[in-house]
């Protein structure tokens, strides 16, 4: 497990990963009030957040931004295993330091985010969706950045700001996109069936069926609440993973290939060269 901790302005960045091949818990919590923006990378790691007696579940965290307020009384603990590693970048300031922030964002917090900068208890969750590509893209990029000492804090600084950029503007999208909580619980198990089948993935009218959404309805609120369309969607976790399987060097570009379920090599490294700029080949050199 690794836990870093940068400063940029009065946010404090908390960049978290982690790895095991048994089941591992990872508790944290905070010396001082915090109001915070939670992004999921790739890992699905579960996670649990107690105060007070009480407990609040996300088993699905994989590509998750999740805002919260919270205190010293509030624990959070990751459960990783082999088949869930955590990736979690944390943005977060204390209450005091709104007025200070640059660029606007304390306006944005106090306008869109009321209920974290008054809070009602010792944890308080405030809105939360599955990110858009490009903010996976930026959260992968972080964890990824091959920069260091004052040339990291630059990269950093500049990827904090695109992605409470793309934080609130989507928060914006969300209060007009005209889709039910309930619906929106099923465009999520939609996209877990997706993710969970990757090599084999259900036709999209299998996946209707599965989720009680017709077809018509799934590929128009899928791609509202998700901002990708459900095959872009497929085609991005498949390549994602396939990236992961090369980088981490646990398969070959074939093994890699038909493990999230290509069966043609050229369609595969086509597809992988568009998406990240070079070949499956070469992420190894």
């Amino acid at each position: 497990m690794t836990r870093d901790f940068l400063h940029i302005n009065d946010f404090v960045i908390l960049v978290e990963e982690g790895n095991s091949d048994i089941v591992t818990i990872d508790s944290c919590t905070f010396d001082e009030q915090l109001i915070a923006v939670a992004f999921y990378g790739m890992g699905n790691v579960t996670l649990n957040i107690k105060y007070d007696g009480k407990e609040k579940a996300y088993k699905h965290s994989k590509g998750l931004a999740l805002s919260f307020y919270a205190d010293e009384k509030v624990e959070f603990v990751h459960t990783v295993s082999a088949n869930k590693p955590l990736e979690c970048i944390l943005i977060a300031t204390s209450p005091r330091n709104l007025s200070k922030l640059p660029h606007g964002e304390g306006e944005l917090f106090a306008q869109m985010l009321n209920q974290l900068v008054n809070p009602s208890d010792h944890y308080v969750q405030g809105p939360k969706f599955y990110m858009t590509p490009e903010m996976q893209s930026i959260v992968n990029q972080m964890f990824h950045s091959p920069y260091e000492g004052k040339t990291k804090m630059m990269f950093f600084r500049s990827q904090v700001t695109a992605l409470l950029s793309h934080f609130f503007g989507q928060l914006a999208l969300q209060d007009s996109d005209g889709i039910k909580s309930s619906e929106k619980e099923k465009l999520v198990q939609a996209k877990e069936i997706l993710s969970q089948n990757l090599d084999s993935p259900p036709s999209l009218s299998e996946l209707s069926k599965q989720i009680g959404v017709n077809s018509f309805k799934l590929k128009k609120n899928f791609k509202a609440y998700f901002g990708v369309p459900v095959f872009k969607y497929l085609q991005n976790e498949r390549l994602s993973k396939a990236h992961d399987l090369l980088r981490h060097q646990e398969a070959s570009v074939q093994e890699a290939a038909w493990q999230v379920g290509y069966d043609s090599l050229s369609s595969f490294s086509n597809a992988f060269a568009k998406k990240y700029g070079f070949r499956p080949s070469e992420i190894r050199s």
